[in-house]
């Protein structure tokens, strides 16, 4: 209620005092019923008469006036009382609305729960990170909400709580709602409630995001221990005085690299200069002699006796310590194992030299099939005009052997530089050496035995059977070179696969499924030397005469060619063994061409354009398919050719031409001259590999190719193959 003093006082007092001094003669039974119809506030101040012992009716007009008047200063003390509380409850309304605002929109949720785990309270906040109303939540138990994994944490702290009355904190995985479980933290404390009853007040913190934070460090701190467990990198510090190594101190990782413990470093200040290699040390002693001068040092790289007697690379770097006044206090040093680095270096830079080496020999064996087809070709012609009697048939003979002798050479030197024009085939690797064991032995020789051990369901490879051959040939004579008087060779065959793990520690290997190939011997052996250079080309340890240096560079080619590896192993007086691993072909195996012998193929009249650039070897082959029975046009360079055929009134059955000419090259030769005469058949020649007939050394399928230097043998095969081709 609210009372107004001001209108109060204009309102009644004066009318009060008019009324009770015109009523002072009344006789009792006029003044009860005045008193029935007095005014509240005269009513309000009669207890406080009666309370004096006064009869309000014996008063005086002063005295009613004086009581008016305490009647209104009460009225206005009653006015100002209410007004205080009316503001005291609007701050109290207020507070509250502020309390329950700051509760429900606080970062954290709060839970009040009933002895028995029930939920009794929530903030909005808990009812979001729950993803659940906030009325759904109410009589809920909270253990509905907690991951079941993780309840078993929840009564064990809850139990503790209400046993000893002490606070109680534990982190937990709560259920969300639609989403991944939330990790919390729950901080409780054991209160009364409202009615008395007991229960527990728990602030529910997410800490999902400290929870990611440690998982990131713990996997940081996982990654830096698996890395300085495999580093092969560490530091040591090598204390001065007076310009005097006086102490070093080895950091933990020595051990992977030495394999030496940083306190045998320590019991043994002279251990370190003691495991590097003879050779190195005068180089290390300079080194650290200049770094403790506090002059700049380039890495000095050498090797070391690691506690295994194994050898390795390091890389050794300084860096010198200075105090305020500039004096050398100290060096510090990295040592870096870089054997591996090493090893790839050597390779790379064999690489090179093999491939250079391969170049130089490519461009050779071109020219130098050119020469060795006119040779072989002439002499050919000449022994036919000869009678097997003259002795000049024997010394063309010769001429010829030598020739023959020649172009293997070449073919080996072509191999080597992976530029052998090869025919793949898909075939079965123990079918093709099977095929060769007979031939093998013979090369041998009787006193050494060969031995054949297959395996039963080897997996096909797709390579050029005389490949094959080459590898097991090279591989068979430097066997029987290594065995004095009596041995034994085995060729065995196997299966292997391998992942990119153990490729990434093995980097001559590759991953997949191979088809192995094992050559070993009971010979010689071969020291670390030897191996080291084994691949060289016109590298050998046969006397002058004996051996060109290209066989074993020969297989190599072969096999790099062919996207294989080998490996080697060999020491002296233990034998060698060459592991030959050929990639798997998805596919079944083929049948292998075998040549027989067979008379020369002639020709029956057919019209054959013959295309080269080199005039001996045009002259040459155009003699040789006369003699053969065929019609031969014969063109020094494709313009020339072009002409011909235009001029050309009959039909031209085949094609005859150098891959590499002058201006146009043969493969864009055949696709004019196919517009002009589209029967005609089409036979390429080289004593190269050309990328327009074949890509990376191999030919594409169904293209007739003619290698050089070609026999009359070979030539008149290759277009009789090529005019009966459907």
């Amino acid at each position: 209620m609210t009372f107004m003093a001001g209108k109060t006082k204009a309102r009644c007092p004066g009318q009060m005092v008019f009324n009770m001094t015109k009523e002072a003669s009344m006789n009792s039974k006029n003044i009860k019923a005045h008193k029935a119809a007095e005014p509240e506030e005269l009513s309000q101040a009669r207890p406080k008469a009666d309370k004096t012992g006064a009869d309000p009716t014996t008063l005086s007009p002063e005295e009613i006036r004086q009581m008016v008047h305490d009647l209104e200063v009460h009225q206005i003390e009653l006015a100002m009382q209410n007004e205080e509380l009316r503001r005291a409850r609007e701050e109290l309304d207020a507070s509250r609305a502020r309390y329950f605002d700051l509760y429900d929109l606080a970062p954290v949720g709060y839970v009040t729960l009933s002895e028995q785990g029930l939920i009794l309270e929530a903030n909005l906040t808990a009812s979001n990170q729950l993803n659940v109303p906030r009325s759904v939540l109410a009589k809920q138990p909270i253990v509905r909400f907690i991951l079941k994994e993780d309840q078993d944490i929840y009564y064990r702290h809850r139990k503790a709580l209400f046993e000893t009355g002490e606070p109680q904190v534990c982190r937990l995985r709560m259920v969300k709602t639609g989403h991944l479980p939330l990790w919390v933290r729950l901080d409780a404390i054991a209160a009364r409630h409202e009615d008395g009853t007991l229960v527990c007040r728990v602030v529910m913190s997410d800490i999902a995001e400290n929870k990611r934070m440690e998982m990131a460090l713990r996997e940081s701190e996982e990654r830096y221990k698996r890395i300085t467990h495999a580093i092969t990198d560490y530091v040591y510090t090598v204390h001065m005085e007076n310009g005097t190594a006086v102490s070093t101190a080895h950091g933990p990782g020595c051990l992977a690299v030495t394999g030496y413990h940083e306190n045998e470093f320590a019991q043994d200040p002279f251990l370190w200069l003691g495991i590097v290699v003879p050779e190195d040390r005068d180089r290390v002693i300079e080194h650290a002699k200049r770094a403790a001068a506090g002059e700049e040092t380039q890495p000095l790289e050498h090797r070391i006796l690691r506690k295994d007697e194994e050898i390795r690379w390091v890389r050794n770097t300084t860096v010198p310590h200075r105090d305020g006044y500039g004096v050398i206090v100290s060096y510090d040093g990295l040592i870096q194992d870089i054997t591996e680095h090493k090893l790839l270096e050597g390779q790379f830079h064999q690489a090179q030299k093999m491939e250079s080496v391969g170049r130089l020999a490519g461009g050779v064996a071109h020219d130098f099939n050119n020469m060795l087809s006119v040779i072989i070709g002439y002499g050919e012609l000449a022994m036919e005009k000869m009678d097997p009697a003259d002795s000049l048939h024997g010394d063309l003979r010769e001429i010829l052997n030598a020739a023959e002798r020649s172009t293997a050479i070449v073919r080996q030197l072509l191999a080597f530089a992976r530029k052998q024009t090869i025919v793949p085939e898909v075939l079965d690797l123990n079918e093709t050496i099977e095929g060769m064991l007979k031939m093998l032995r013979r090369l041998i020789g009787e006193d050494i035995d060969l031995a054949w051990l297959p395996e039963t369901g080897l997996w096909p490879i797709r390579m050029d059977p005389s490949q094959i051959d080459q590898i097991l040939a090279n591989l068979c004579v430097n066997a029987r070179d290594a065995i004095a008087g009596v041995g034994k060779i085995t060729i065995e065959t196997g299966r292997a696969s391998f992942d990119e793990v153990y490729c990434a520690d093995n980097i001559d290997c590759a991953p997949g499924d191979f088809a192995l190939l094992t050559v070993n011997d009971n010979g010689c052996g071969m020291d670390k030397e030897i191996l080291a250079n084994l691949f060289e080309p016109f590298f050998t340890t046969k006397r002058a005469g004996e051996g060109t240096g290209l066989g074993l560079a020969t297989v190599y080619g072969i096999i790099k060619q062919n996207n294989g590896f080998i490996h080697v192993d060999s020491e002296p007086g233990k034998g060698t063994t060459f592991e030959i691993y050929l990639p798997r072909h998805e596919g079944e195996a083929g049948m292998i061409s075998v040549d027989s012998s067979q008379p020369i193929s002639r020709g029956r009249g057919e019209t054959v354009l013959m295309v080269e650039d080199e005039k001996a070897i045009l002259t040459l082959g155009k003699t040789m398919l006369e003699n053969l029975g065929y019609t031969v046009l014969g063109a020094n360079s494709p313009e020339d050719a072009l002409t011909l055929a235009r001029e050309h009134t009959d039909e031209i059955q085949l094609l005859v031409t150098d891959v590499i000419m002058p201006g146009m090259n043969g493969l864009d030769l055949a696709e004019q001259l196919i517009v002009l005469y589209p029967e005609i058949k089409v036979l390429f020649m080289s004593g190269y590999t050309a990328t327009t007939i074949a890509h990376h050394g191999v030919l594409d399928e169904g293209v007739r190719f003619l290698p050089k230097p070609f026999s009359m043998q070979d030539i008149a095969t290759k277009v009789r193959e090529a005019l009966d081709q459907e």
